[in-house]
């Protein structure tokens, strides 16, 4: 009866009004803002290693160390977030972040970067972790799509403008300046999250049984069909991330010679994602999920065939083939994984979300062995090996199908 008095009283938002613009409004600025200072350094990478004497292994870690604490963070501030609330969390989140951006701007050395960037990882999984279930909660249903698709689009757009800005303002002022920027602005956007985000209407604190929490992720890990969604997540981001980590080291070199700001404009590229991730959702509609998931790979292999060679046309054209066929893939394992969990879906996406910025960490960091020994050709090779990998986890699937 108690919950049946609870969903009685549920009142969804309203397209077209105000809360509902103003929901909108927050959750892009907050996923434009988390997106920005997640992948700010990493246009200008080759900036740290000139300016820290570092290889381009080390220089990684300023991305790298965010991305694996930001993936530890999903797993947990979730469920805390059934007990204090959504908007507060995300509000600490995003504030906590740009304020330790800032911080980074001023930093001179660089194992305290790497804390802070840490440190800026764990904030940003409150916001990361928590905006589309608080979407779900709040809006109604008619509008989910909606709204759901403008906060990703604010990642995306965020994480492209991040980098661009980070990259051209490094060139003409110094990467310090660049950090406080973006560190600034974040700073605004929390503070208007927090004055305009309407407070949860249609949250109830859940008491959290741990031995439940716990069991709920084996039993995920232990299902065949969910860890193999998994274990591609963490193979996508992790080919993507080192891709996009790596090819600004190659263009900085001969016959290119590019400076940051032209690194930086190669972000735009991410822009794919805007096209092949509903195209992806489209096609599995019609054609075997599996199938277009394989095709989605076979794509990126693809694309980084073609930036092999050395022309610069070729090279973007390659990037842009490799980056549509992350998307797709990415969105189709994502929305994979929350049809298929049966239960305790929050865990699941938050497993998926784990696994996938881990991949992030681990190849982003770890692929610098392989620039380092063979420059492009070495992590070409590398990666294409681990999305041959990939594939072979994607024909493991139609066993289940």
């Amino acid at each position: 009866m108690k919950n049946q008095n609870i969903v009685e009283k549920k009142t969804y938002i309203q397209k077209n009004t105000k809360k509902f613009n103003e929901i909108i409004l927050c959750l892009f600025l907050g996923g434009f803002s988390s997106f920005s200072i997640l992948y700010c350094v990493q246009s200008i990478l080759p900036i740290f290693s000139r300016q820290f004497c570092l290889t381009a292994s080390q220089s990684s870690l300023s991305l790298s160390a965010t991305t694996a604490t930001m993936a530890i963070g999903t797993l947990f501030t979730g469920v805390i977030s059934d007990i204090i609330g959504r908007k507060l969390i995300m509000s600490a989140s995003l504030l906590i972040a740009s304020i330790l951006t800032i911080i980074c701007s001023f930093i001179d050395n660089w194992n305290m970067m790497i804390i802070l960037r840490a440190l800026i990882g764990l904030s940003l999984s409150g916001v990361v972790a928590i905006a589309i279930t608080y979407i779900v909660e709040e809006i109604h249903s008619s509008s989910l799509s909606f709204c759901i698709g403008l906060y990703i689009s604010g990642n995306t757009i965020g994480g492209c403008c991040g980098r661009i800005l980070s990259s051209i303002i490094s060139e003409h002022f110094s990467w310090n300046i660049s950090l406080l920027t973006i560190g600034v602005f974040s700073l605004i956007s929390s503070f208007l999250f927090l004055y305009f985000l309407p407070s949860s209407k249609n949250f109830y604190p859940i008491p959290v049984d741990y031995k439940k929490f716990l069991n709920n992720f084996y039993l995920h890990l232990k299902n065949p069909i969910l860890f193999i969604l998994f274990m591609i997540g963490f193979l996508l981001m992790g080919s993507f991330i080192t891709i996009f980590n790596y090819i600004g080291y190659r263009l900085i070199l001969k016959p290119f010679l590019f400076n940051a700001s032209s690194i930086g404009m190669l972000s735009i590229i991410y822009l794919t994602g805007v096209y092949s991730s509903p195209k992806a959702g489209i096609l599995i509609n019609k054609y075997n999920k599996i199938n277009i998931l394989i095709i989605s790979l076979l794509l990126m292999i693809l694309g980084l065939l073609i930036t092999q060679f050395n022309q610069i046309i070729i090279i973007i054209l390659g990037l842009i083939i490799f980056s549509g066929g992350f998307f797709a893939s990415h969105s189709i394992a994502s929305s994979w994984v929350s049809a298929y969990a049966k239960f305790a879906k929050i865990q699941a996406t938050s497993l998926y979300l784990f696994f996938y910025y881990l991949g992030s960490s681990i190849f982003g960091t770890f692929s610098g062995f392989f620039w380092f020994y063979s420059k492009w050709l070495g992590i070409s090779i590398f990666m294409i090996i681990i999305l041959i990998y990939g594939i072979f986890l994607s024909l493991k699937l139609k066993k289940f199908n």
